[in-house]
């Protein structure tokens, strides 16, 4: 007879961790607005394929999340990574039957990417704008201002179809070549887009270097403004390692919706300062060890970020798939 193989030790997850300890002051709940098949497939080097994207956002969809960015509605030629957008919108049509509560947002342009998200019936739609001038020509290639005029019809005509608008304001902390962003613009412009029409606007930290005080403060500034939290999302980069406390700084402010991208993919293809999104996995690892409700099973999302991790042929750079897959899976 043969000995038997030794059981492989048991992971945290199988131990009951983390241990949910509730902390005053913080929402019982968040919503997590997935962005890795957008956000952070946009910037692979490679062209993934679109059967490996729609099981991607399958995973995704079976892990628990209810709201998964899909693609975008740009033109190829500057995102060439999501040029197969028409292609795909198509595999995900039997998603929100299959997991009812699903939204599968997209990222339209301008009047012609959303004329492509109404060809394809979409429900959820979001523009995307920018806090600073240099990002706004670098990215938009017109003025901040003349962004907001494009966006305006936009989003008039996604209302009047009863399609939900995300505005996204990036560079809301600082801008790779305007350095610091007063809080002020970054409400003026904020502002703005919820006055023309949008139900949500995400803050983003695109090149990751706001820190928790700043976050507190731009999310006080949004208070005596008059915008209601729960209005406002957060997305934040995790170049110098803060996008976690940033979150942490940001549900203390009341906010109940963050962004993450799964196995932590992302980054920006237009300001190469910018690292990968806060990762989804690690979040949901904080929110649960809080005793906040996110819906999302951690163990079949850490799966599905090293499934994404082997078709990518790279390590996932979240600590927590590595955690639980192994450094040389994760």
């Amino acid at each position: 007879m043969t000995a038997a193989s030794p059981r492989s030790e048991p992971d945290a997850l199988d131990l009951g961790l983390p241990a949910p300890v509730r902390a005053p002051g913080l929402p019982e709940e968040v919503r997590i607005h997935e962005v890795g098949p957008r956000d952070g497939l946009q910037n692979e080097g490679s062209l993934v394929p679109v059967e490996v994207k729609a099981e991607f956002i399958a995973r995704l969809a079976a892990a628990g999340l209810r709201t998964v960015e899909a693609t975008s509605f740009v033109h190829p030629k500057w995102v060439p990574q999501l040029a197969d957008a028409e292609e795909l919108v198509p595999r995900l049509a039997d998603l929100p039957a299959r997991h009812p509560g699903l939204r599968l947002p997209v990222l339209v342009p301008n009047e012609r990417g959303l004329d492509r998200a109404l060809a394809h019936h979409a429900t959820d739609i979001a523009v995307f704008a920018s806090a600073t001038e240099t990002f706004a020509r670098r990215n938009l290639n017109r003025s901040a201002d003349e962004a907001m005029a494009m966006f305006e019809p936009v989003v008039e005509r996604a209302t009047a179809a009863g399609i939900r608008v995300r505005g996204y304001l990036s560079m809301c902390f600082g801008d790779p070549w305007e350095g610091p962003v007063p809080a002020a613009q970054v409400i003026g412009f904020g502002v703005r887009l919820l006055e023309m029409g949008c139900t949500e606007l995400s803050l983003g930290d695109t090149i990751g270097v706001a820190t928790p005080g700043q976050v507190t403060a731009l999310l006080e500034g949004f208070a005596a403004a008059g915008v209601p939290t729960g209005q406002l999302a957060v997305h934040f980069h995790d170049t110098y390692g803060q996008a976690l406390s940033n979150t942490l700084a940001a549900l203390r402010c009341g906010i109940t919706t963050v962004d993450a991208s799964a196995g932590g993919l992302g980054g920006c293809p237009y300001a190469k300062s910018a690292t990968g999104n806060l990762a989804t996995e690690d979040l949901v690892w904080m929110l649960h060890g809080l005793g906040i409700r996110t819906g999302v099973n951690l163990r079949t999302l850490v799966a599905t970020s090293g499934w994404m991790a082997d078709r990518l042929g790279r390590p996932s750079p979240s600590r927590t798939v590595q955690a639980l897959l192994g450094a040389d899976r994760g």
